[in-house]
Parts: C-alpha cells; sequence; structure tokens
C-alpha cells in the first residue's frame, strides 16, 4: 500500500478502504442471484448452513412475502470477510459488502438505489438461457452509474447449458467485451471443475463433498491443455488493447506472468472495458469461490475510482474524495421501517467519517440531526457500530426529515451529491379501507410505504374521491397490499388495475387564453397567446419564452409557465398527463393595476387547453417487452395468444427445447397473463415483462376508455 493510500484510512478501523469491496449481485429473474450469495456467505463463514431460496431459508430473503414466493423482494445488505487464496491480493483479509438485488422488473427501484451506491457488481447469467431481458436492463443500469463487473455463469450444471454460448450473447447482445477467466471441465450432469487461465491450472471438485469446500487443485488434464492455451491467448490479446507494456511483451513473443495478467485484467476491468466471466453452478456448489477471489482481484475499491460528483448550492459541480480524514458525505440511497427500531436510513459513505451520536447536516432540508444509532445490516439481523468509516455502508437510526435521494453531510462541506434516478409508475388502482378504523391506520402505512419505494405513489382521484395507488406492475401492487394487511394490520380493498395512460399532440397548434374578473374593487386581468408543438418521444415537456416588446411583463412569466405544467397533468381527451411536448409563449397583455400572477396562471391553463383541442390530441399506452420461455411444443399456442393480445412478435429464439418469444405487448392485455399462459403450457412456460416504451392507442381502444370515463364521471356527479 503507498503512503497516500495510507493516509487515507483513519487508525481505527479494521479493513483499510483499499481492502473494502462494495458490490452488487443482480440479474434476471431466476438466474440464481439469492443463491450466488447465499454460497458466497457460506463459504466467507458469515453462515453455516446453506439456506435455500426454494425451501425459504435463504438469508437474504429475509421477508416473509419473499420466502413465500421465492423471488427477492427487496435488496438486502450484509457483509463478510475473504482472504485471496492467489495473485496479488493472497493472503491479505478483504471486507467485501454485498448487496443482492431483486431480478423482477416490479421492483427495478431496488436495483436502480444498489447500483447507485456500489463500485462494482457480479452479473449473473443462466448458462442455459444466456442473456435475457431484464438482464439487459440490469446491464444498462450498470452502464448508466458507470459499475464495473465480472459475470458469472450460473446453473451450468442444467440440461442445455453453454458456457460459451452465453458469453457470446454478452457480447452480441450487451455489447460487453466479455472474455472467459475461467473455463468449464464437462458441463450439464458431467460439470465437474475448472479451468483457470490466468494460473493455468484445474480445480476438479470432489463428488462426496456436497459443499463444494473440497477441490483438487491439478495441473491441467492432457486433453485439456490445447483448450486452455488457446482461450488464454485470446485473454491477452483482449487485455493488450488497453495495456501497452502487456502489448509490447506479448508482441515480442515474452510469455506474460501470472501477475502481470491479473494487474491488466484489475485495470481493464476497473475502466469498464473489459468484462471477465466465470462458469459455475451456485446450486451445486461449484465456480461461486472463484467468484469470490474475481471480485478481490478485480473489481475496485472506493480508492480506484474517480471522486463522487457533488453539487454546491450555486451549481458549481465538484469531486468528494474517498479518505477517513476528508470532511463527511454520505448519501441516503434507501429508507425502511424496522417495528423494533423505527426508521432506518441506509447510507453509503464517501467520504469521512459518519459517528453514533454527533449531528449531521441535510443539505436538502437544511438542517441538523443527530444521529441516534448507527448499526451494520446483516440481511434483518443489526450490529450496532459507532464510526462508519469512508466507503462503509449502515444504516442510520434517529434522523427524521430523509427522503431517499437525500445527502447527510459536514456543515461546512454543504454538498449534494447526485441521487439515484427512478423510473414512473405504469399502473394504478384504488384501494379503500374496510372499516373507519383502517382509514387512519391506511393513511400512516401508505406514506410509509411510499417513503420506502421512490416508485410507489398515491394520489386521489378528484373525480371519484378514490385513493390511488400506482405501481410498477400487478405483483409490485400485490406485495403492497400485503404488506398493509401483515405489517400494518390494515384491511383494505383493491379496485380493477388501472393503466398509466398518456396524452401528446401531433400536429402545431396556437391556443389563446384570457383570465378577467370585475368584482367591484380590484379586478384580475390576464391574457397570454402560447404556441405548442409535438416533440421527440420520451422528450418530455419543455417551455420557451418567445415574448418580445414586454407584453407580458417578466414577472408573468413564470406564473404562465405553471399554468401550462399544471394544464398539462390532465389532457382534454381523458384527462391523461400529457407528454413530449414545446410550448412557446409568444403573445399576450397585461393590465397595470388589475394583472397578478394568479390570473397568467389560469390565462396559461386555458392558453395550453385551448392549443391541445386544436392540436389533434391522441393517448398513448404502455408497452411491455415480453419474453416468454415455453417448450417447443407450446410455442404456436402462446404465439397466437400474444398475437390476440395485440402483441407483435419481434424474436424467436429455440435453446435446449425451449422456444423464447419476445414480443412488444400493450400493458392492458397483460393483466391475468400469468394465469393464462400456465394454463397454455400445462405450467411449463415462464414469463417476464418490463416497460419499453409508450405508442398510440388503438381507436376501438380509445372508444373504450372514453366510454369508461364517462360512466366513471357520472357516477361522482
Amino acid at each position: 500500500m503507498t503512503q497516500q493510500n495510507s493516509s487515507k484510512n483513519a487508525s481505527g478501523r479494521k479493513y483499510t478502504l483499499e481492502r473494502t469491496r462494495n458490490i452488487g449481485v443482480a440479474a434476471h429473474i431466476d438466474a440464481g442471484k439469492t443463491t450466488t450469495t447465499e454460497r458466497i456467505l457460506f463459504y466467507t463463514g458469515v453462515i453455516h448452513k446453506v439456506g435455500e431460496v426454494h425451501e425459504g431459508t435463504a438469508v437474504t430473503d429475509w421477508m416473509e412475502q419473499e420466502r413465500e414466493r421465492g423471488i427477492t423482494i427487496t435488496s438486502a445488505a450484509i457483509s463478510c470477510g475473504w482472504t485471496a487464496r492467489h495473485g496479488n491480493f493472497a493472503g491479505i483479509p478483504h471486507r467485501i459488502n454485498i448487496i443482492d438485488t431483486p431480478g423482477h422488473v416490479d421492483f427495478t427501484a431496488e436495483v436502480e438505489r444498489s447500483l447507485r451506491v456500489l463500485d462494482g457488481c457480479v452479473a449473473v447469467f443462466c448458462a442455459v438461457a444466456g442473456v435475457q431481458p431484464q438482464s439487459e436492463t440490469v446491464w444498462r443500469q450498470m452502464d448508466k452509474y458507470h459499475v464495473p463487473r465480472v459475470a458469472f455463469i450460473n446453473k451450468m450444471d442444467r440440461i442445455g447449458a453453454n458456457f460459451l454460448g452465453a458469453v457470446d450473447d454478452i457480447r452480441n447482445k450487451l455489447g460487453g467485451n466479455a472474455h472467459p477467466l475461467f473455463l468449464n471441465i464437462g458441463s450439464e450432469e458431467n460439470f465437474g471443475g475448472l479451468i483457470d487461465l490466468v494460473r493455468m491450472r484445474a480445480y476438479i471438485y470432489d463428488e462426496a463433498d456436497r459443499d463444494g469446500v473440497r477441490f483438487q487443485d491439478i495441473e491441467l488434464p492432457a486433453d485439456e491443455i490445447e483448450r486452455a492455451r488457446r482461450f488464454r491467448i485470446g485473454l491477452v490479446e483482449a487485455l493488450v488493447n488497453f495495456d501497452d507494456a502487456l502489448a509490447e511483451k506479448y508482441l515480442n513473443g515474452v510469455e506474460v506472468s501470472e501477475e502481470e495478467l491479473r494487474r491488466a485484467i484489475r485495470d481493464a476491468t476497473i475502466s469498464q472495458k473489459f468484462v471477465g466471466v466465470i462458469p459455475g453452478s451456485a446450486f451445486k456448489n461449484r465456480g461461486v469461490q472463484m467468484v469470490v477471489d474475481a471480485v478481490v482481484d478485480y473489481l475496485p475499491n472506493p480508492c480506484d475510482l474517480p471522486p463522487i460528483c457533488g453539487f454546491k448550492d450555486d451549481g458549481t459541480q465538484i469531486g468528494v474524495e474517498p479518505g477517513d480524514g476528508e470532511k463527511m458525505a454520505a448519501l441516503a440511497f434507501k429508507i425502511a421501517h424496522d417495528p423494533y427500531v423505527g426508521k432506518l436510513i441506509f447510507c453509503r459513505v464517501y467520504s469521512g467519517q459518519l459517528k453514533k451520536g454527533e449531528a449531521v447536516y441535510n443539505s436538502r432540508t437544511r438542517k441538523m440531526e443527530r444521529v441516534s444509532r448507527l448499526v451494520v445490516m446483516k440481511a434483518d439481523q443489526r450490529e450496532d457500530i459507532d464510526i462508519a468509516y469512508s466507503g462503509d455502508i449502515c444504516a442510520v437510526v434517529g434522523v427524521k426529515s430523509v427522503v431517499t435521494g437525500d445527502t447527510l453531510c459536514d456543515k461546512d462541506l454543504d454538498v449534494r451529491l447526485e441521487p439515484p434516478t427512478f423510473p414512473e409508475p405504469v399502473i394504478s388502482m384504488s384501494i379503500e379501507p374496510k372499516s373507519k378504523a383502517d382509514q387512519e391506520k391506511l393513511s400512516i402505512a401508505l406514506q410509509r410505504l411510499a417513503e420506502e419505494d421512490p416508485t410507489f405513489r398515491i394520489s386521489s382521484d378528484a373525480e371519484t374521491k378514490q385513493t390511488l395507488i400506482s405501481g410498477m406492475g400487478e405483483l409490485h401492487l400485490d406485495i403492497i397490499r400485503d404488506r398493509l394487511f401483515r405489517e400494518f394490520k390494515v384491511e383494505a380493498t383493491a379496485g380493477k388495475p388501472r393503466i398509466a395512460y398518456r396524452e401528446t399532440i401531433t400536429v402545431k397548434a396556437e391556443g389563446e387564453g384570457k383570465f378577467i374578473r370585475q368584482s367591484g374593487g380590484r379586478g384580475q386581468y390576464g391574457h397570454a397567446v402560447i404556441v405548442l408543438e409535438s416533440a421527440e418521444k420520451g422528450s418530455g415537456v419543455q417551455i420557451f419564452n418567445e415574448i418580445v416588446g414586454g407584453v407580458i411583463p417578466k414577472e408573468y412569466i413564470k406564473p404562465v409557465e405553471e399554468g401550462i405544467l399544471e394544464g398539462a397533468q390532465g389532457g382534454v381527451l381523458a384527462g391523461y398527463p400529457v407528454v413530449d411536448f414545446v410550448a412557446r409563449i409568444v403573445d399576450g397583455s397585461f393590465h397595470e393595476v388589475d394583472s397578478s400572477e394568479l390570473a397568467f396562471k389560469m390565462a396559461g391553463i386555458f392558453a395550453f387547453k385551448e392549443a391541445m383541442r386544436k392540436a389533434q390530441p391522441i393517448l398513448l399506452e404502455p408497452i411491455m417487452k415480453v419474453e416468454v420461455a415455453t417448450p417447443e411444443e407450446y410455442q404456436g399456442d402462446v404465439v397466437g395468444d400474444l398475437n390476440r393480445r395485440r402483441g407483435q412478435i419481434q424474436n424467436m429464439e429455440n435453446k435446449g427445447g425451449l422456444c423464447a418469444i419476445f414480443a412488444f405487448v400493450p400493458l392492458e392485455a397483460m393483466f391475468g397473463y400469468a394465469t393464462d399462459v400456465r394454463s397454455l403450457s400445462k405450467g411449463r412456460a415462464s414469463y417476464s415483462m418490463e416497460p419499453s416504451h409508450f405508442a398510440q392507442v388503438p381507436q376501438s381502444v380509445l372508444d373504450k376508455i372514453l366510454e369508461s370515463s364517462v360512466k366513471t364521471a357520472a357516477r361522482s356527479i
């Protein structure tokens, strides 16, 4: 360790920054993330008996709903220690903070906020299915937050497992520069070991040792030498593009040493130019130790990465350096409510030291709050600590006015770290308490759940006076209802799911809004003329002030803009939010005495509504990217059913007796699909879906929506 790096560490910490790894385990649903995490915890000594997802005994799946359904719903943080057996860090104990993330798209916010605070990630793929739709989503999220990664090709023991096919999938579908660090010895039922391409050694597992703790470290078998050499050359050739010293040795025909190769892999991985791939089977306890070695060897410590980006109050960008001696800055990335402790704020400490009993500054609220307790989370267990150091992930108890994305820091630093971003909800439903006694409890429970989950929203329908809850999918809202009953003891009934439609315009149009009131004394006068134009998909709302000559004074421009934005909350077609348009404020007039901000805001609303009516509005519906994996004999039935649901088949792939069908299908047509696809395939097909884009609603569907809106409005009168 250099003197420079040593100065970044306080004397009291057990593991230095250089010996700390903050990683996530992320993948498509059912690729084996939680099983892999469980094996890592077993091999690192955190647990002494391996838990299983299908038995409901996995440590990181601690919620009742997770154990019942066999899926991960909330990201769980847990720490472990590992001493690498080979390479540059051999014999040096390291601390690994792991976050096990959900795979289901309904809980994508958990992945989003976890990746925001992690330094590296293990991307898990199924050896049979390769890259799946949610794999692509997770990969894009890693790219978004610049997270270095290694890939673990899991389920090598399954029929149809194809390690090199999965590596090609990562290259072709994800654009990752993926190359094997290990090769599999055998596959499917004959998967018995791995070849280490860095050490050029073979690891053969003992069939009698079901825990996979014992394996032989031997010379390469004679029949594997040629294959190993070929792939090692390919590994070196992939790295010489990023390492001049390695390139020089390679071009001169000099043998590359193990230490040089490890250094080149580490540098290329941290710079996100390279993805090392490891085969294995978490369920059969094979290859997981090699994954943990790769985490220590190749994924970055907090000092390896650029300073985290922060912003001062005036918008000035600054870099927050890691180091225990720096001023404290931590990002609150998750909120949870513990029945015994109360509100838990999960934080990643980026610089300085966060201490129990000290006051911290919230740069958003501009208030100081005291930290009453500091804990390190081990799934649902807590361990009290006095100090969290730079690079640590911990939970804070005692601070009140904190929301996801807030920065806690020293007051004289006063910086805001870039928060994670979250997708908009795509589905909503009404929810009502069964009794008056449940009314207040429901309100408190919903507020707490919304505080925990940024993709869960609460609103009220002005027409029906109902409370609406919105989320990322049917499963998301189903889990919310289940938690209301189990955790908060609230009895509530839910209405039919509703789609988060959007409205937009198709042609350019002008609208004029006047708000004039005379009532004896001072009146109200506001007058604005705007032009609406359609914009590119996903561009949102843009407003430009093109007033010349002061026909509308500057102080009234902002109220007009506010009026346009308020008008866009409910379109003229069916009352849904309006998206993807440009509004230009081009003309208007004012009265020296009667004009006011309120009058111009109302003028903005009226002008927007008039312009939109002229702009040939259309209704947009959310389209889902759907993948169905079905045995080939049911392929025709599944495709026919997707077509009946207005689906557009994009592609079909056949792998190992299974057909993967990729399609775009309107969300409206996907309600109840889980039951239908099981019925069509006698329970043998599975599917996943994620939001893709918005598209125009066909006229026949629009007529039904408008008819339903009229009936709802009539009932509310």
